[in-house]
């Protein structure tokens, strides 16, 4: 699949699948400029072909292409390198990296957002939205002018970000299945041009912008059934169910002992029967070849294939497919059904894509995006937005922040990341439209006489600290921010840190410019993964911490805005900031629970046990907020809720076995009976001042026992509202008791508990009681 990277960090992830049209290569004499497009075929003496027929359905147009196809190109095409097939009016093969996307023609660089882990910081889920409307509209306007050879993107990254060391948690929108989830739907939703999930959007098509891969499905290694079902699953299941997203990527993991790619219970059972996903899967590149070659599950490669075709995956990064599966069929491991049926999945994508429409530039839908449509004023306003609404104020004592420019007569900025432009990417990113570090941000606001600059460290890595001149220059400052943290040196795919501390002599550089400084300093962190900073937490020296994470191409401004206070911080922290002593916790223990026999400490705010150095959902703000909540259904005594809801009649109530009283399964309420159950929670926000500002509200739920793997809490919900100073506002959540009330038991069932639940925002906490008459 051809590498597509058209925005930054995850972002910009993005291999683009299946075969090419011709109209993106040069033609050969005799073959049309277009898949089924003109000029005439019957001008060449050859007959429309039926799967060119845009009246049928993407499946039937599928069906007849891959009829016509010989054994030998049918195997030529599970591969992500395929030839040309010209006898059928330009059919053209795959490609990776390099002739994905070029940008050595009208359009030479595209919008770069911020690294995921960052706008998932935000929890808005209309923004994740917009970024990935975004994302899939230039790469749809690249293809349409020949730029990109295809449109299907490998992205989201939706996997549960579970330890803190993992170098792509970067990639991923956190530690939480219900914040992983809604992330999941909308940034599917809005990159394949559906609506669902934004009211800014009227677009109504089963054409699709762009095709969006859910990666890389779903736990790893020994994962218990409770763990699979309430952790690992839930994102992936809400690309496919919610976000309709087109492919599910298998990657190089195992689960209990059955290679992701070769998991039939996985891809079929799951994937496909169980959620109904309507489109491809692929495998990681070089996953089927592990199958047998690290995982030693199959003794041949041809049975290595058959085993990986048979179990769902259609397309194979890779060429041990394309290698094998003929000796496969010939051998009797594999049917040309089998095959069949993979091809049909990937070419009815590409039927949907309008690949076979003929030019994609008089396409009705988006036929008019183009090159100006790329770096557009919208979609870098946009990446500046995504940038600072989720800029996390973790610490400001005595209100450091914001800076007031008009009184600065002098500012120190030092520190690795503050002028270093790889410290704007992740990993994963393209040549971005415009930059701004943040020391360019910072010069938005201060003439260049009012700020010295020194790196103060040869890398972020740190190795050599010039600590001496950096305490200098500090104690002749009127103000001091220092710009530390991380870089693709330090975490990225492939690699994973050992220590959660700063690297290198960061720390001692940062306490030394502290303890120099004229009054306490700004310590703002660039970083995907956390860093256990208790030190600066806990040093009164050091007034404000800001973590900026990968902010992409406006990150600069956006930190400046938050420095000066154009911009209110409103972001919270989408996974839990871990002490150094987490790393003696083995990366390989896929527990999410802690086992106090054995010292485990449990993974994620939900289950961790220790103290964290941030918490989950941590963010200040330059303003003060409250928060009032109520249900559609309260009366004025909280206590005594009511609904008038039927009877769970039929329902078996079992009881748990933990001390948790009776439980309901959900799967025998029903969906109908579990639709009635819903109902609406409202909560009031006001804005005390002094700046406006966007406040995020996050909702939890409590059970009153921890016991049988029920989690110390759960986020059930969130969302965000903006205001003015003394300005009041609502947000509302829709709360359903089979989704959110419910808990997965150890046997992988969800079910709900009877008696007392907790609705929590904030300190405060709304009971409501469930039982056999509903909701009370």
């Amino acid at each position: 699949m051809a590498a597509f990277r058209i925005a930054a960090g995850a972002m910009a992830v993005a291999l683009v699948l299946l075969l090419l049209p011709s109209w993106l290569r040069v033609a050969m004499a005799g073959e049309p400029p277009y898949s089924c497009g003109p000029p005439p075929l019957a001008a060449q003496g050859q007959q429309q072909q039926r799967f060119c027929d845009a009246r049928l359905t993407a499946e039937q147009r599928a069906a007849d292409l891959v009829a016509n196809l010989t054994l030998a190109e049918k195997v030529s095409q599970l591969s992500d390198r395929a030839p040309g097939v010209p006898r059928l009016g330009g059919l053209h093969g795959l490609s990776i990296w390099g002739p994905g996307i070029r940008f050595n023609g009208t359009v030479r660089a595209v919008t770069s957002f911020p690294q995921v882990i960052l706008t998932a910081a935000a929890f808005d889920a209309v923004l994740w939205w917009r970024v990935g409307e975004a994302v899939g509209a230039e790469a749809r306007a690249l293809y349409n002018i020949g730029q990109a050879n295809g449109l299907t993107i490998w992205s989201p990254n939706v996997n549960i970000f579970r330890d803190p060391r993992w170098g792509r948690g970067q990639e991923t929108p956190g530690e939480d299945p219900v914040t992983a989830s809604r992330y999941a739907a909308a940034f599917v939703t809005g990159l394949q041009g559906m609506d669902g999930i934004s009211p800014e959007t009227t677009k109504t098509t089963t054409t699709l912008q762009a095709s969006a891969c859910c990666k890389h499905a779903t736990g790893d290694s020994k994962v218990t059934l409770q763990d699979l079902e309430d952790t690992y699953n839930p994102p992936f299941k809400s690309c496919v169910v919610e976000g309709k997203a087109t492919c599910i990527m298998c990657g190089y993991n195992s689960i209990n002992g059955v290679p992701a790619c070769a998991s039939s219970d996985l891809l079929t059972k799951k994937v496909r029967q169980e959620w109904g996903m309507n489109g491809y899967v692929a495998s990681d590149c070089d996953a089927v070849a592990t199958i047998r070659d690290a995982h030693h599950y199959t003794s041949s490669p041809e049975d290595t294939v058959a085993v990986s075709i048979k179990a769902g995956v259609d397309v194979n990064c890779g060429n041990y497919t394309q290698v094998h599966a003929m000796a496969a069929v010939q051998k009797g491991n594999l049917t040309e059904k089998d095959i069949d049926k993979a091809l049909v999945n990937l070419f009815a994508v590409r039927m949907r894509l309008g690949h076979f429409d003929g030019d994609p530039r008089s396409n009705a839908v988006y036929g008019h995006l183009g090159g100006a449509d790329v770096c557009s004023t919208a979609h870098k306003s946009l990446a500046l937005e995504a940038a600072q609404d989720g800029i996390v104020l973790l610490k400001n004592d005595a209100s450091l922040l914001p800076l007031p420019p008009s009184a600065i007569t002098s500012l120190a900025v030092i520190g690795p990341n503050a002028d270093n432009l790889g410290a704007l990417n992740g990993n994963y990113f393209g040549p971005p439209c415009e930059t701004t570090t943040p020391l360019q941000g910072i010069k938005v606001y201060l003439d260049a006489g009012r700020v010295r600059f020194l790196a103060g460290c040869d890398s972020p890595a740190c190795t050599v600290a010039a600590t001496d001149e950096a305490a200098a220059l500090a104690s002749s400052s009127d103000h001091v921010v220092l710009f530390m943290g991380l870089s693709q040196k330090q975490e990225q795919e492939g690699l994973d840190r050992t220590s959660l501390l700063l690297p290198g002599e960061q720390q001692s550089l940062i306490t030394a410019v502290a303890n120099a400084a004229k009054r306490p300093v700004i310590l703002v962190l660039l970083n995907g993964g956390p860093v256990d900073v208790t030190f600066a937490k806990n040093n009164p020296k050091i007034g404000a911490i800001l973590w900026a994470g990968y902010p992409g191409q406006a990150g600069g401004l956006a930190v400046a805005k938050v420095l000066f206070g154009d911009h209110n911080p409103s972001g919270r922290l989408p996974v839990t900031w871990y002490p150094e002593e987490f790393t003696k916790v083995p990366m390989t223990d896929m527990r999410m629970r802690a086992d106090p026999a054995t010292g485990y400490p449990g993974r994620s705010y939900r289950f961790y046990q220790g103290n964290p150095v941030y918490r989950f959902g941590y963010g200040l703000s330059y303003s003060k907020f409250s928060r009032h909540m109520f249900t559609s259904f309260s009366t004025s005594n909280a206590g005594n809720l009511s609904s008038k809801i039927s009877p769970l009649t039929g329902v078996t109530a079992r009881r748990t076995g933990d001390g948790g009283g009776m439980s309901y399964l959900v799967k025998e309420i029903g969906i109908e009976r579990c639709n009635q159950l819903i109902f609406s929670a409202m909560v009031e926000v006001q804005n005390h001042g002094p700046m406006d500002g966007k406040h995020s509200v996050l909702m939890y739920l409590r059970w009153p026992t921890t016991s049988g793997g029920r989690p110390a809490r759960q986020l059930i919900g969130f969302g965000s509202q903006h205001l003015k100073v003394a300005e009041k506002g609502k947000v509302k959540m829709e709360v359903s008791p089979c989704e959110h009330f419910s808990w997965v038991a150890e046997d992988g069932e969800k079910v709900i508990d009877g008696g007392a639940h907790f609705l929590i925002v904030g300190d405060e906490e709304l009971e409501l009681s469930f039982g056999l008459w509903g909701l009370r």
